[in-house]
């Protein structure tokens, strides 16, 4: 039966530990069981390799009560609730039925690229099924949504109107069933009409199989247990945060840092930022961030800069507890209209997420004074990734092969850097497999390994980028997105920075390569060859205090070249594989 749902019961019953316990990771488990279905039902390889996507539980209002613990951070830190709010404005509560669903990327919302796309779906429970708990949703790349590139990304963009079909908080099903107009606008405005609704329907189908989850668990507690369950675990997190804010030394601490430019102008981008520690609050001043850009690098206010600052936040202090609205309470932000990460909606934002790695690193890098032993080197900090986009001669079918560049993360106090991995912005987001690569694309992969002393020289060294290189089988166009060349990964503590990462072509023929750094559009042809080498992390502390037997095993590992041990770490190996300090 179909029936709008009731206002949620302002009632909520206390619960005992045990029935908490059971819940807390019962709702978790719930939305890592539809991130898992995701992988398996996808049809593109953004998503079922590249894992973007993320899986989330909402509350009646909008608030982010659970999410699945591989999820990408960028979504989180809480693009899925911003899109329920919105909902929630756009139709009221007592227009969100029962077998509803709502789908929404609109740039003033979301403040990131059109191809991020919020799906959700009303939780309804109780005796009479009419209780709204909260809404199930999953936010997934779209592999395409219009616009004027291949993809829907490009530099070329100067507003958001050339990059896509904008969703604001549309009904894509109503009271259960599917509004095939609307199906048929998104499958008439992609490139890729059976990936992209393929990837639609495994979403759907997440939100459906995790609604239905959700409401059995609450059904089984009631729904005043439930609820009042969830609301103490909100506490709970909030409680801890507050403790550990409580323990960093009360101060203004600051640093700064640049990109170095937005893909149009040939302009440093200013990255500054301020955070004030009074008490158990911690905010973020974003203050003297630099303006928005005519390129596609901006993001909006909650898709942006709260992304960035909850990401950072997680990261450096709240490690341990769960990102919900609860853990994120104590920290505030200060960020005027119409800066890089609070642009207005209409500007381009393609390539949103390239100044996050770097706002997040300047976060943590400003309470080095605060947390000396807790704070890492500068992760390579870049989006760093290609993309090469043609026809199949065999079928002319479009193509577009994107490509990841995972750099080394920076080293902390008791440990060498991780990495290759993706940004902080990105997380548990995966390379795709050459094996799939090679046999989807025109393009053959002839290297791929480790790239030797990228990573930043210290007590702790900084972890590796790795070096690819492919050669193409036939004509296609390139696109290369790699920054922070003139600002590469810091060290802390005495350490020592990273290499950053580049792109050289090898034009068939041609003696000499072409250095690339940001391009799109670039004419290649078959037996030329693309060499892609990813930055490093910074490391922690004295180089000069590393252990002679750590340097000598990096040498022999082919981390550290016998050359940055004797001019880096002052560790010499002599022919006969013997090493020593000097």
């Amino acid at each position: 039966m179909n029936q709008a749902a009731a206002p949620i019961t302002s009632e909520k019953l206390p619960v005992d530990p045990i029935t908490l316990e059971v819940i807390r990771h019962g709702i978790i488990s719930i939305c890592d069981q539809i991130d898992a279905n995701m992988t398996r039902t996808a049809f593109s390889p953004y998503i079922y390799e590249y894992k973007d996507y993320a899986v989330g539980f909402v509350g009646a209002a909008g608030e982010l009560l659970a999410q699945s613990t591989g999820g990408m951070p960028v979504f989180v830190a809480d693009s899925v609730g911003a899109a329920v709010k919105d909902g929630l404005a756009v139709y009221g509560r007592e227009h969100l039925n029962k077998g509803d669903v709502i789908v929404c990327n609109h740039a003033a919302i979301q403040g990131q690229h059109l191809n991020n796309t919020v799906m959700y779906t009303p939780v309804l429970a109780g005796p009479t099924g009419d209780e709204l708990i909260g809404f199930f949703a999953v936010n997934c790349h779209w592999i395409d949504i219009g616009g004027s590139a291949i993809g829907s990304v490009s530099y070329s963009s100067t507003d958001i109107f050339m990059e896509g079909l904008q969703l604001r908080s549309i009904k894509l099903w109503s009271k259960g069933e599917p509004i095939e107009e609307v199906y048929r606008i998104i499958e008439n405005n992609t490139r890729f009409p059976l990936e992209l609704l393929g990837d639609i329907e495994a979403q759907l189908g997440g939100c459906f199989l995790g609604r239905d989850l959700t409401q059995l668990m609450a059904d089984k507690y009631s729904p005043k247990v439930f609820l009042g369950t969830l609301d103490a675990i909100l506490d709970q997190c909030e409680a801890a945060t507050r403790e550990k804010i409580r323990a960093i030394p009360d101060g203004v601490y600051r640093h700064e840092a640049f990109l170095d430019n937005d893909g149009v102008r040939d302009e440093k981008i200013p990255i500054r930022v301020k955070v004030i520690v009074a008490g158990d609050e911690l905010t973020v001043d974003f203050s003297e961030m630099s303006p928005q850009v005519k390129g596609c690098i901006n993001s909006g206010f909650y898709g942006g800069g709260r992304t960035c600052v909850r990401v950072a936040f997680k990261y450096l202090i709240a490690t341990d507890e769960p990102a919900n609205e609860g853990t994120f309470r104590p920290v505030n932000m200060i960020l005027p209209e119409g800066k890089l990460i609070s642009a207005e909606a209409t500007a381009a934002m393609g390539l949103y997420s390239i100044p996050f790695p770097t706002v997040i690193d300047c976060i943590i890098k400003a309470l080095e004074p605060a947390l000396p032993k807790r704070v890492t080197g500068a992760h390579f900090g870049t989006f760093s990734s290609l993309s090469f986009a043609g026809k199949r001669q065999d079928t002319g079918a479009v193509f577009k092969a994107n490509d990841s560049g995972h750099g080394g993360w920076g080293a902390c106090a008791t440990h060498d850097g991780a990495g290759p991995f993706r940004t902080m912005a990105h997380g548990d987001t995966r390379l795709i497999p050459i094996e799939l690569q090679e046999s989807m694309y025109p393009f053959r992969v002839e290297e791929f390994r480790l790239r030797q002393d990228s990573g930043g020289a210290g007590k702790w060294r900084g972890g590796l980028g790795f070096d690819k290189q492919y050669v193409l089988l036939a004509p296609c166009e390139l696109w290369a997105n790699f920054d922070r060349i003139g600002c590469p990964p810091w060290g802390v503590q005495g350490a020592k920075q990273a290499k950053s990462g580049q792109v050289l072509i090898f034009k068939n023929g041609a003696s000499e390569p072409e250095l690339l750094y940001k391009a799109e559009n670039r004419p290649l042809q078959a037996g030329d060859r693309v060499h892609m080498s990813t930055g490093g992390g910074g490391g922690y502390g004295d180089p000069r205090e590393r252990p002679v037997e750590m340097v000598a095993r990096d040498v022999i590992r082919g981390f550290v070249s016998v050359d940055s041990a004797r001019d880096d770490y002052g560790v010499v190996i002599d022919r006969s594989g013997k090493a020593r300090r000097v």
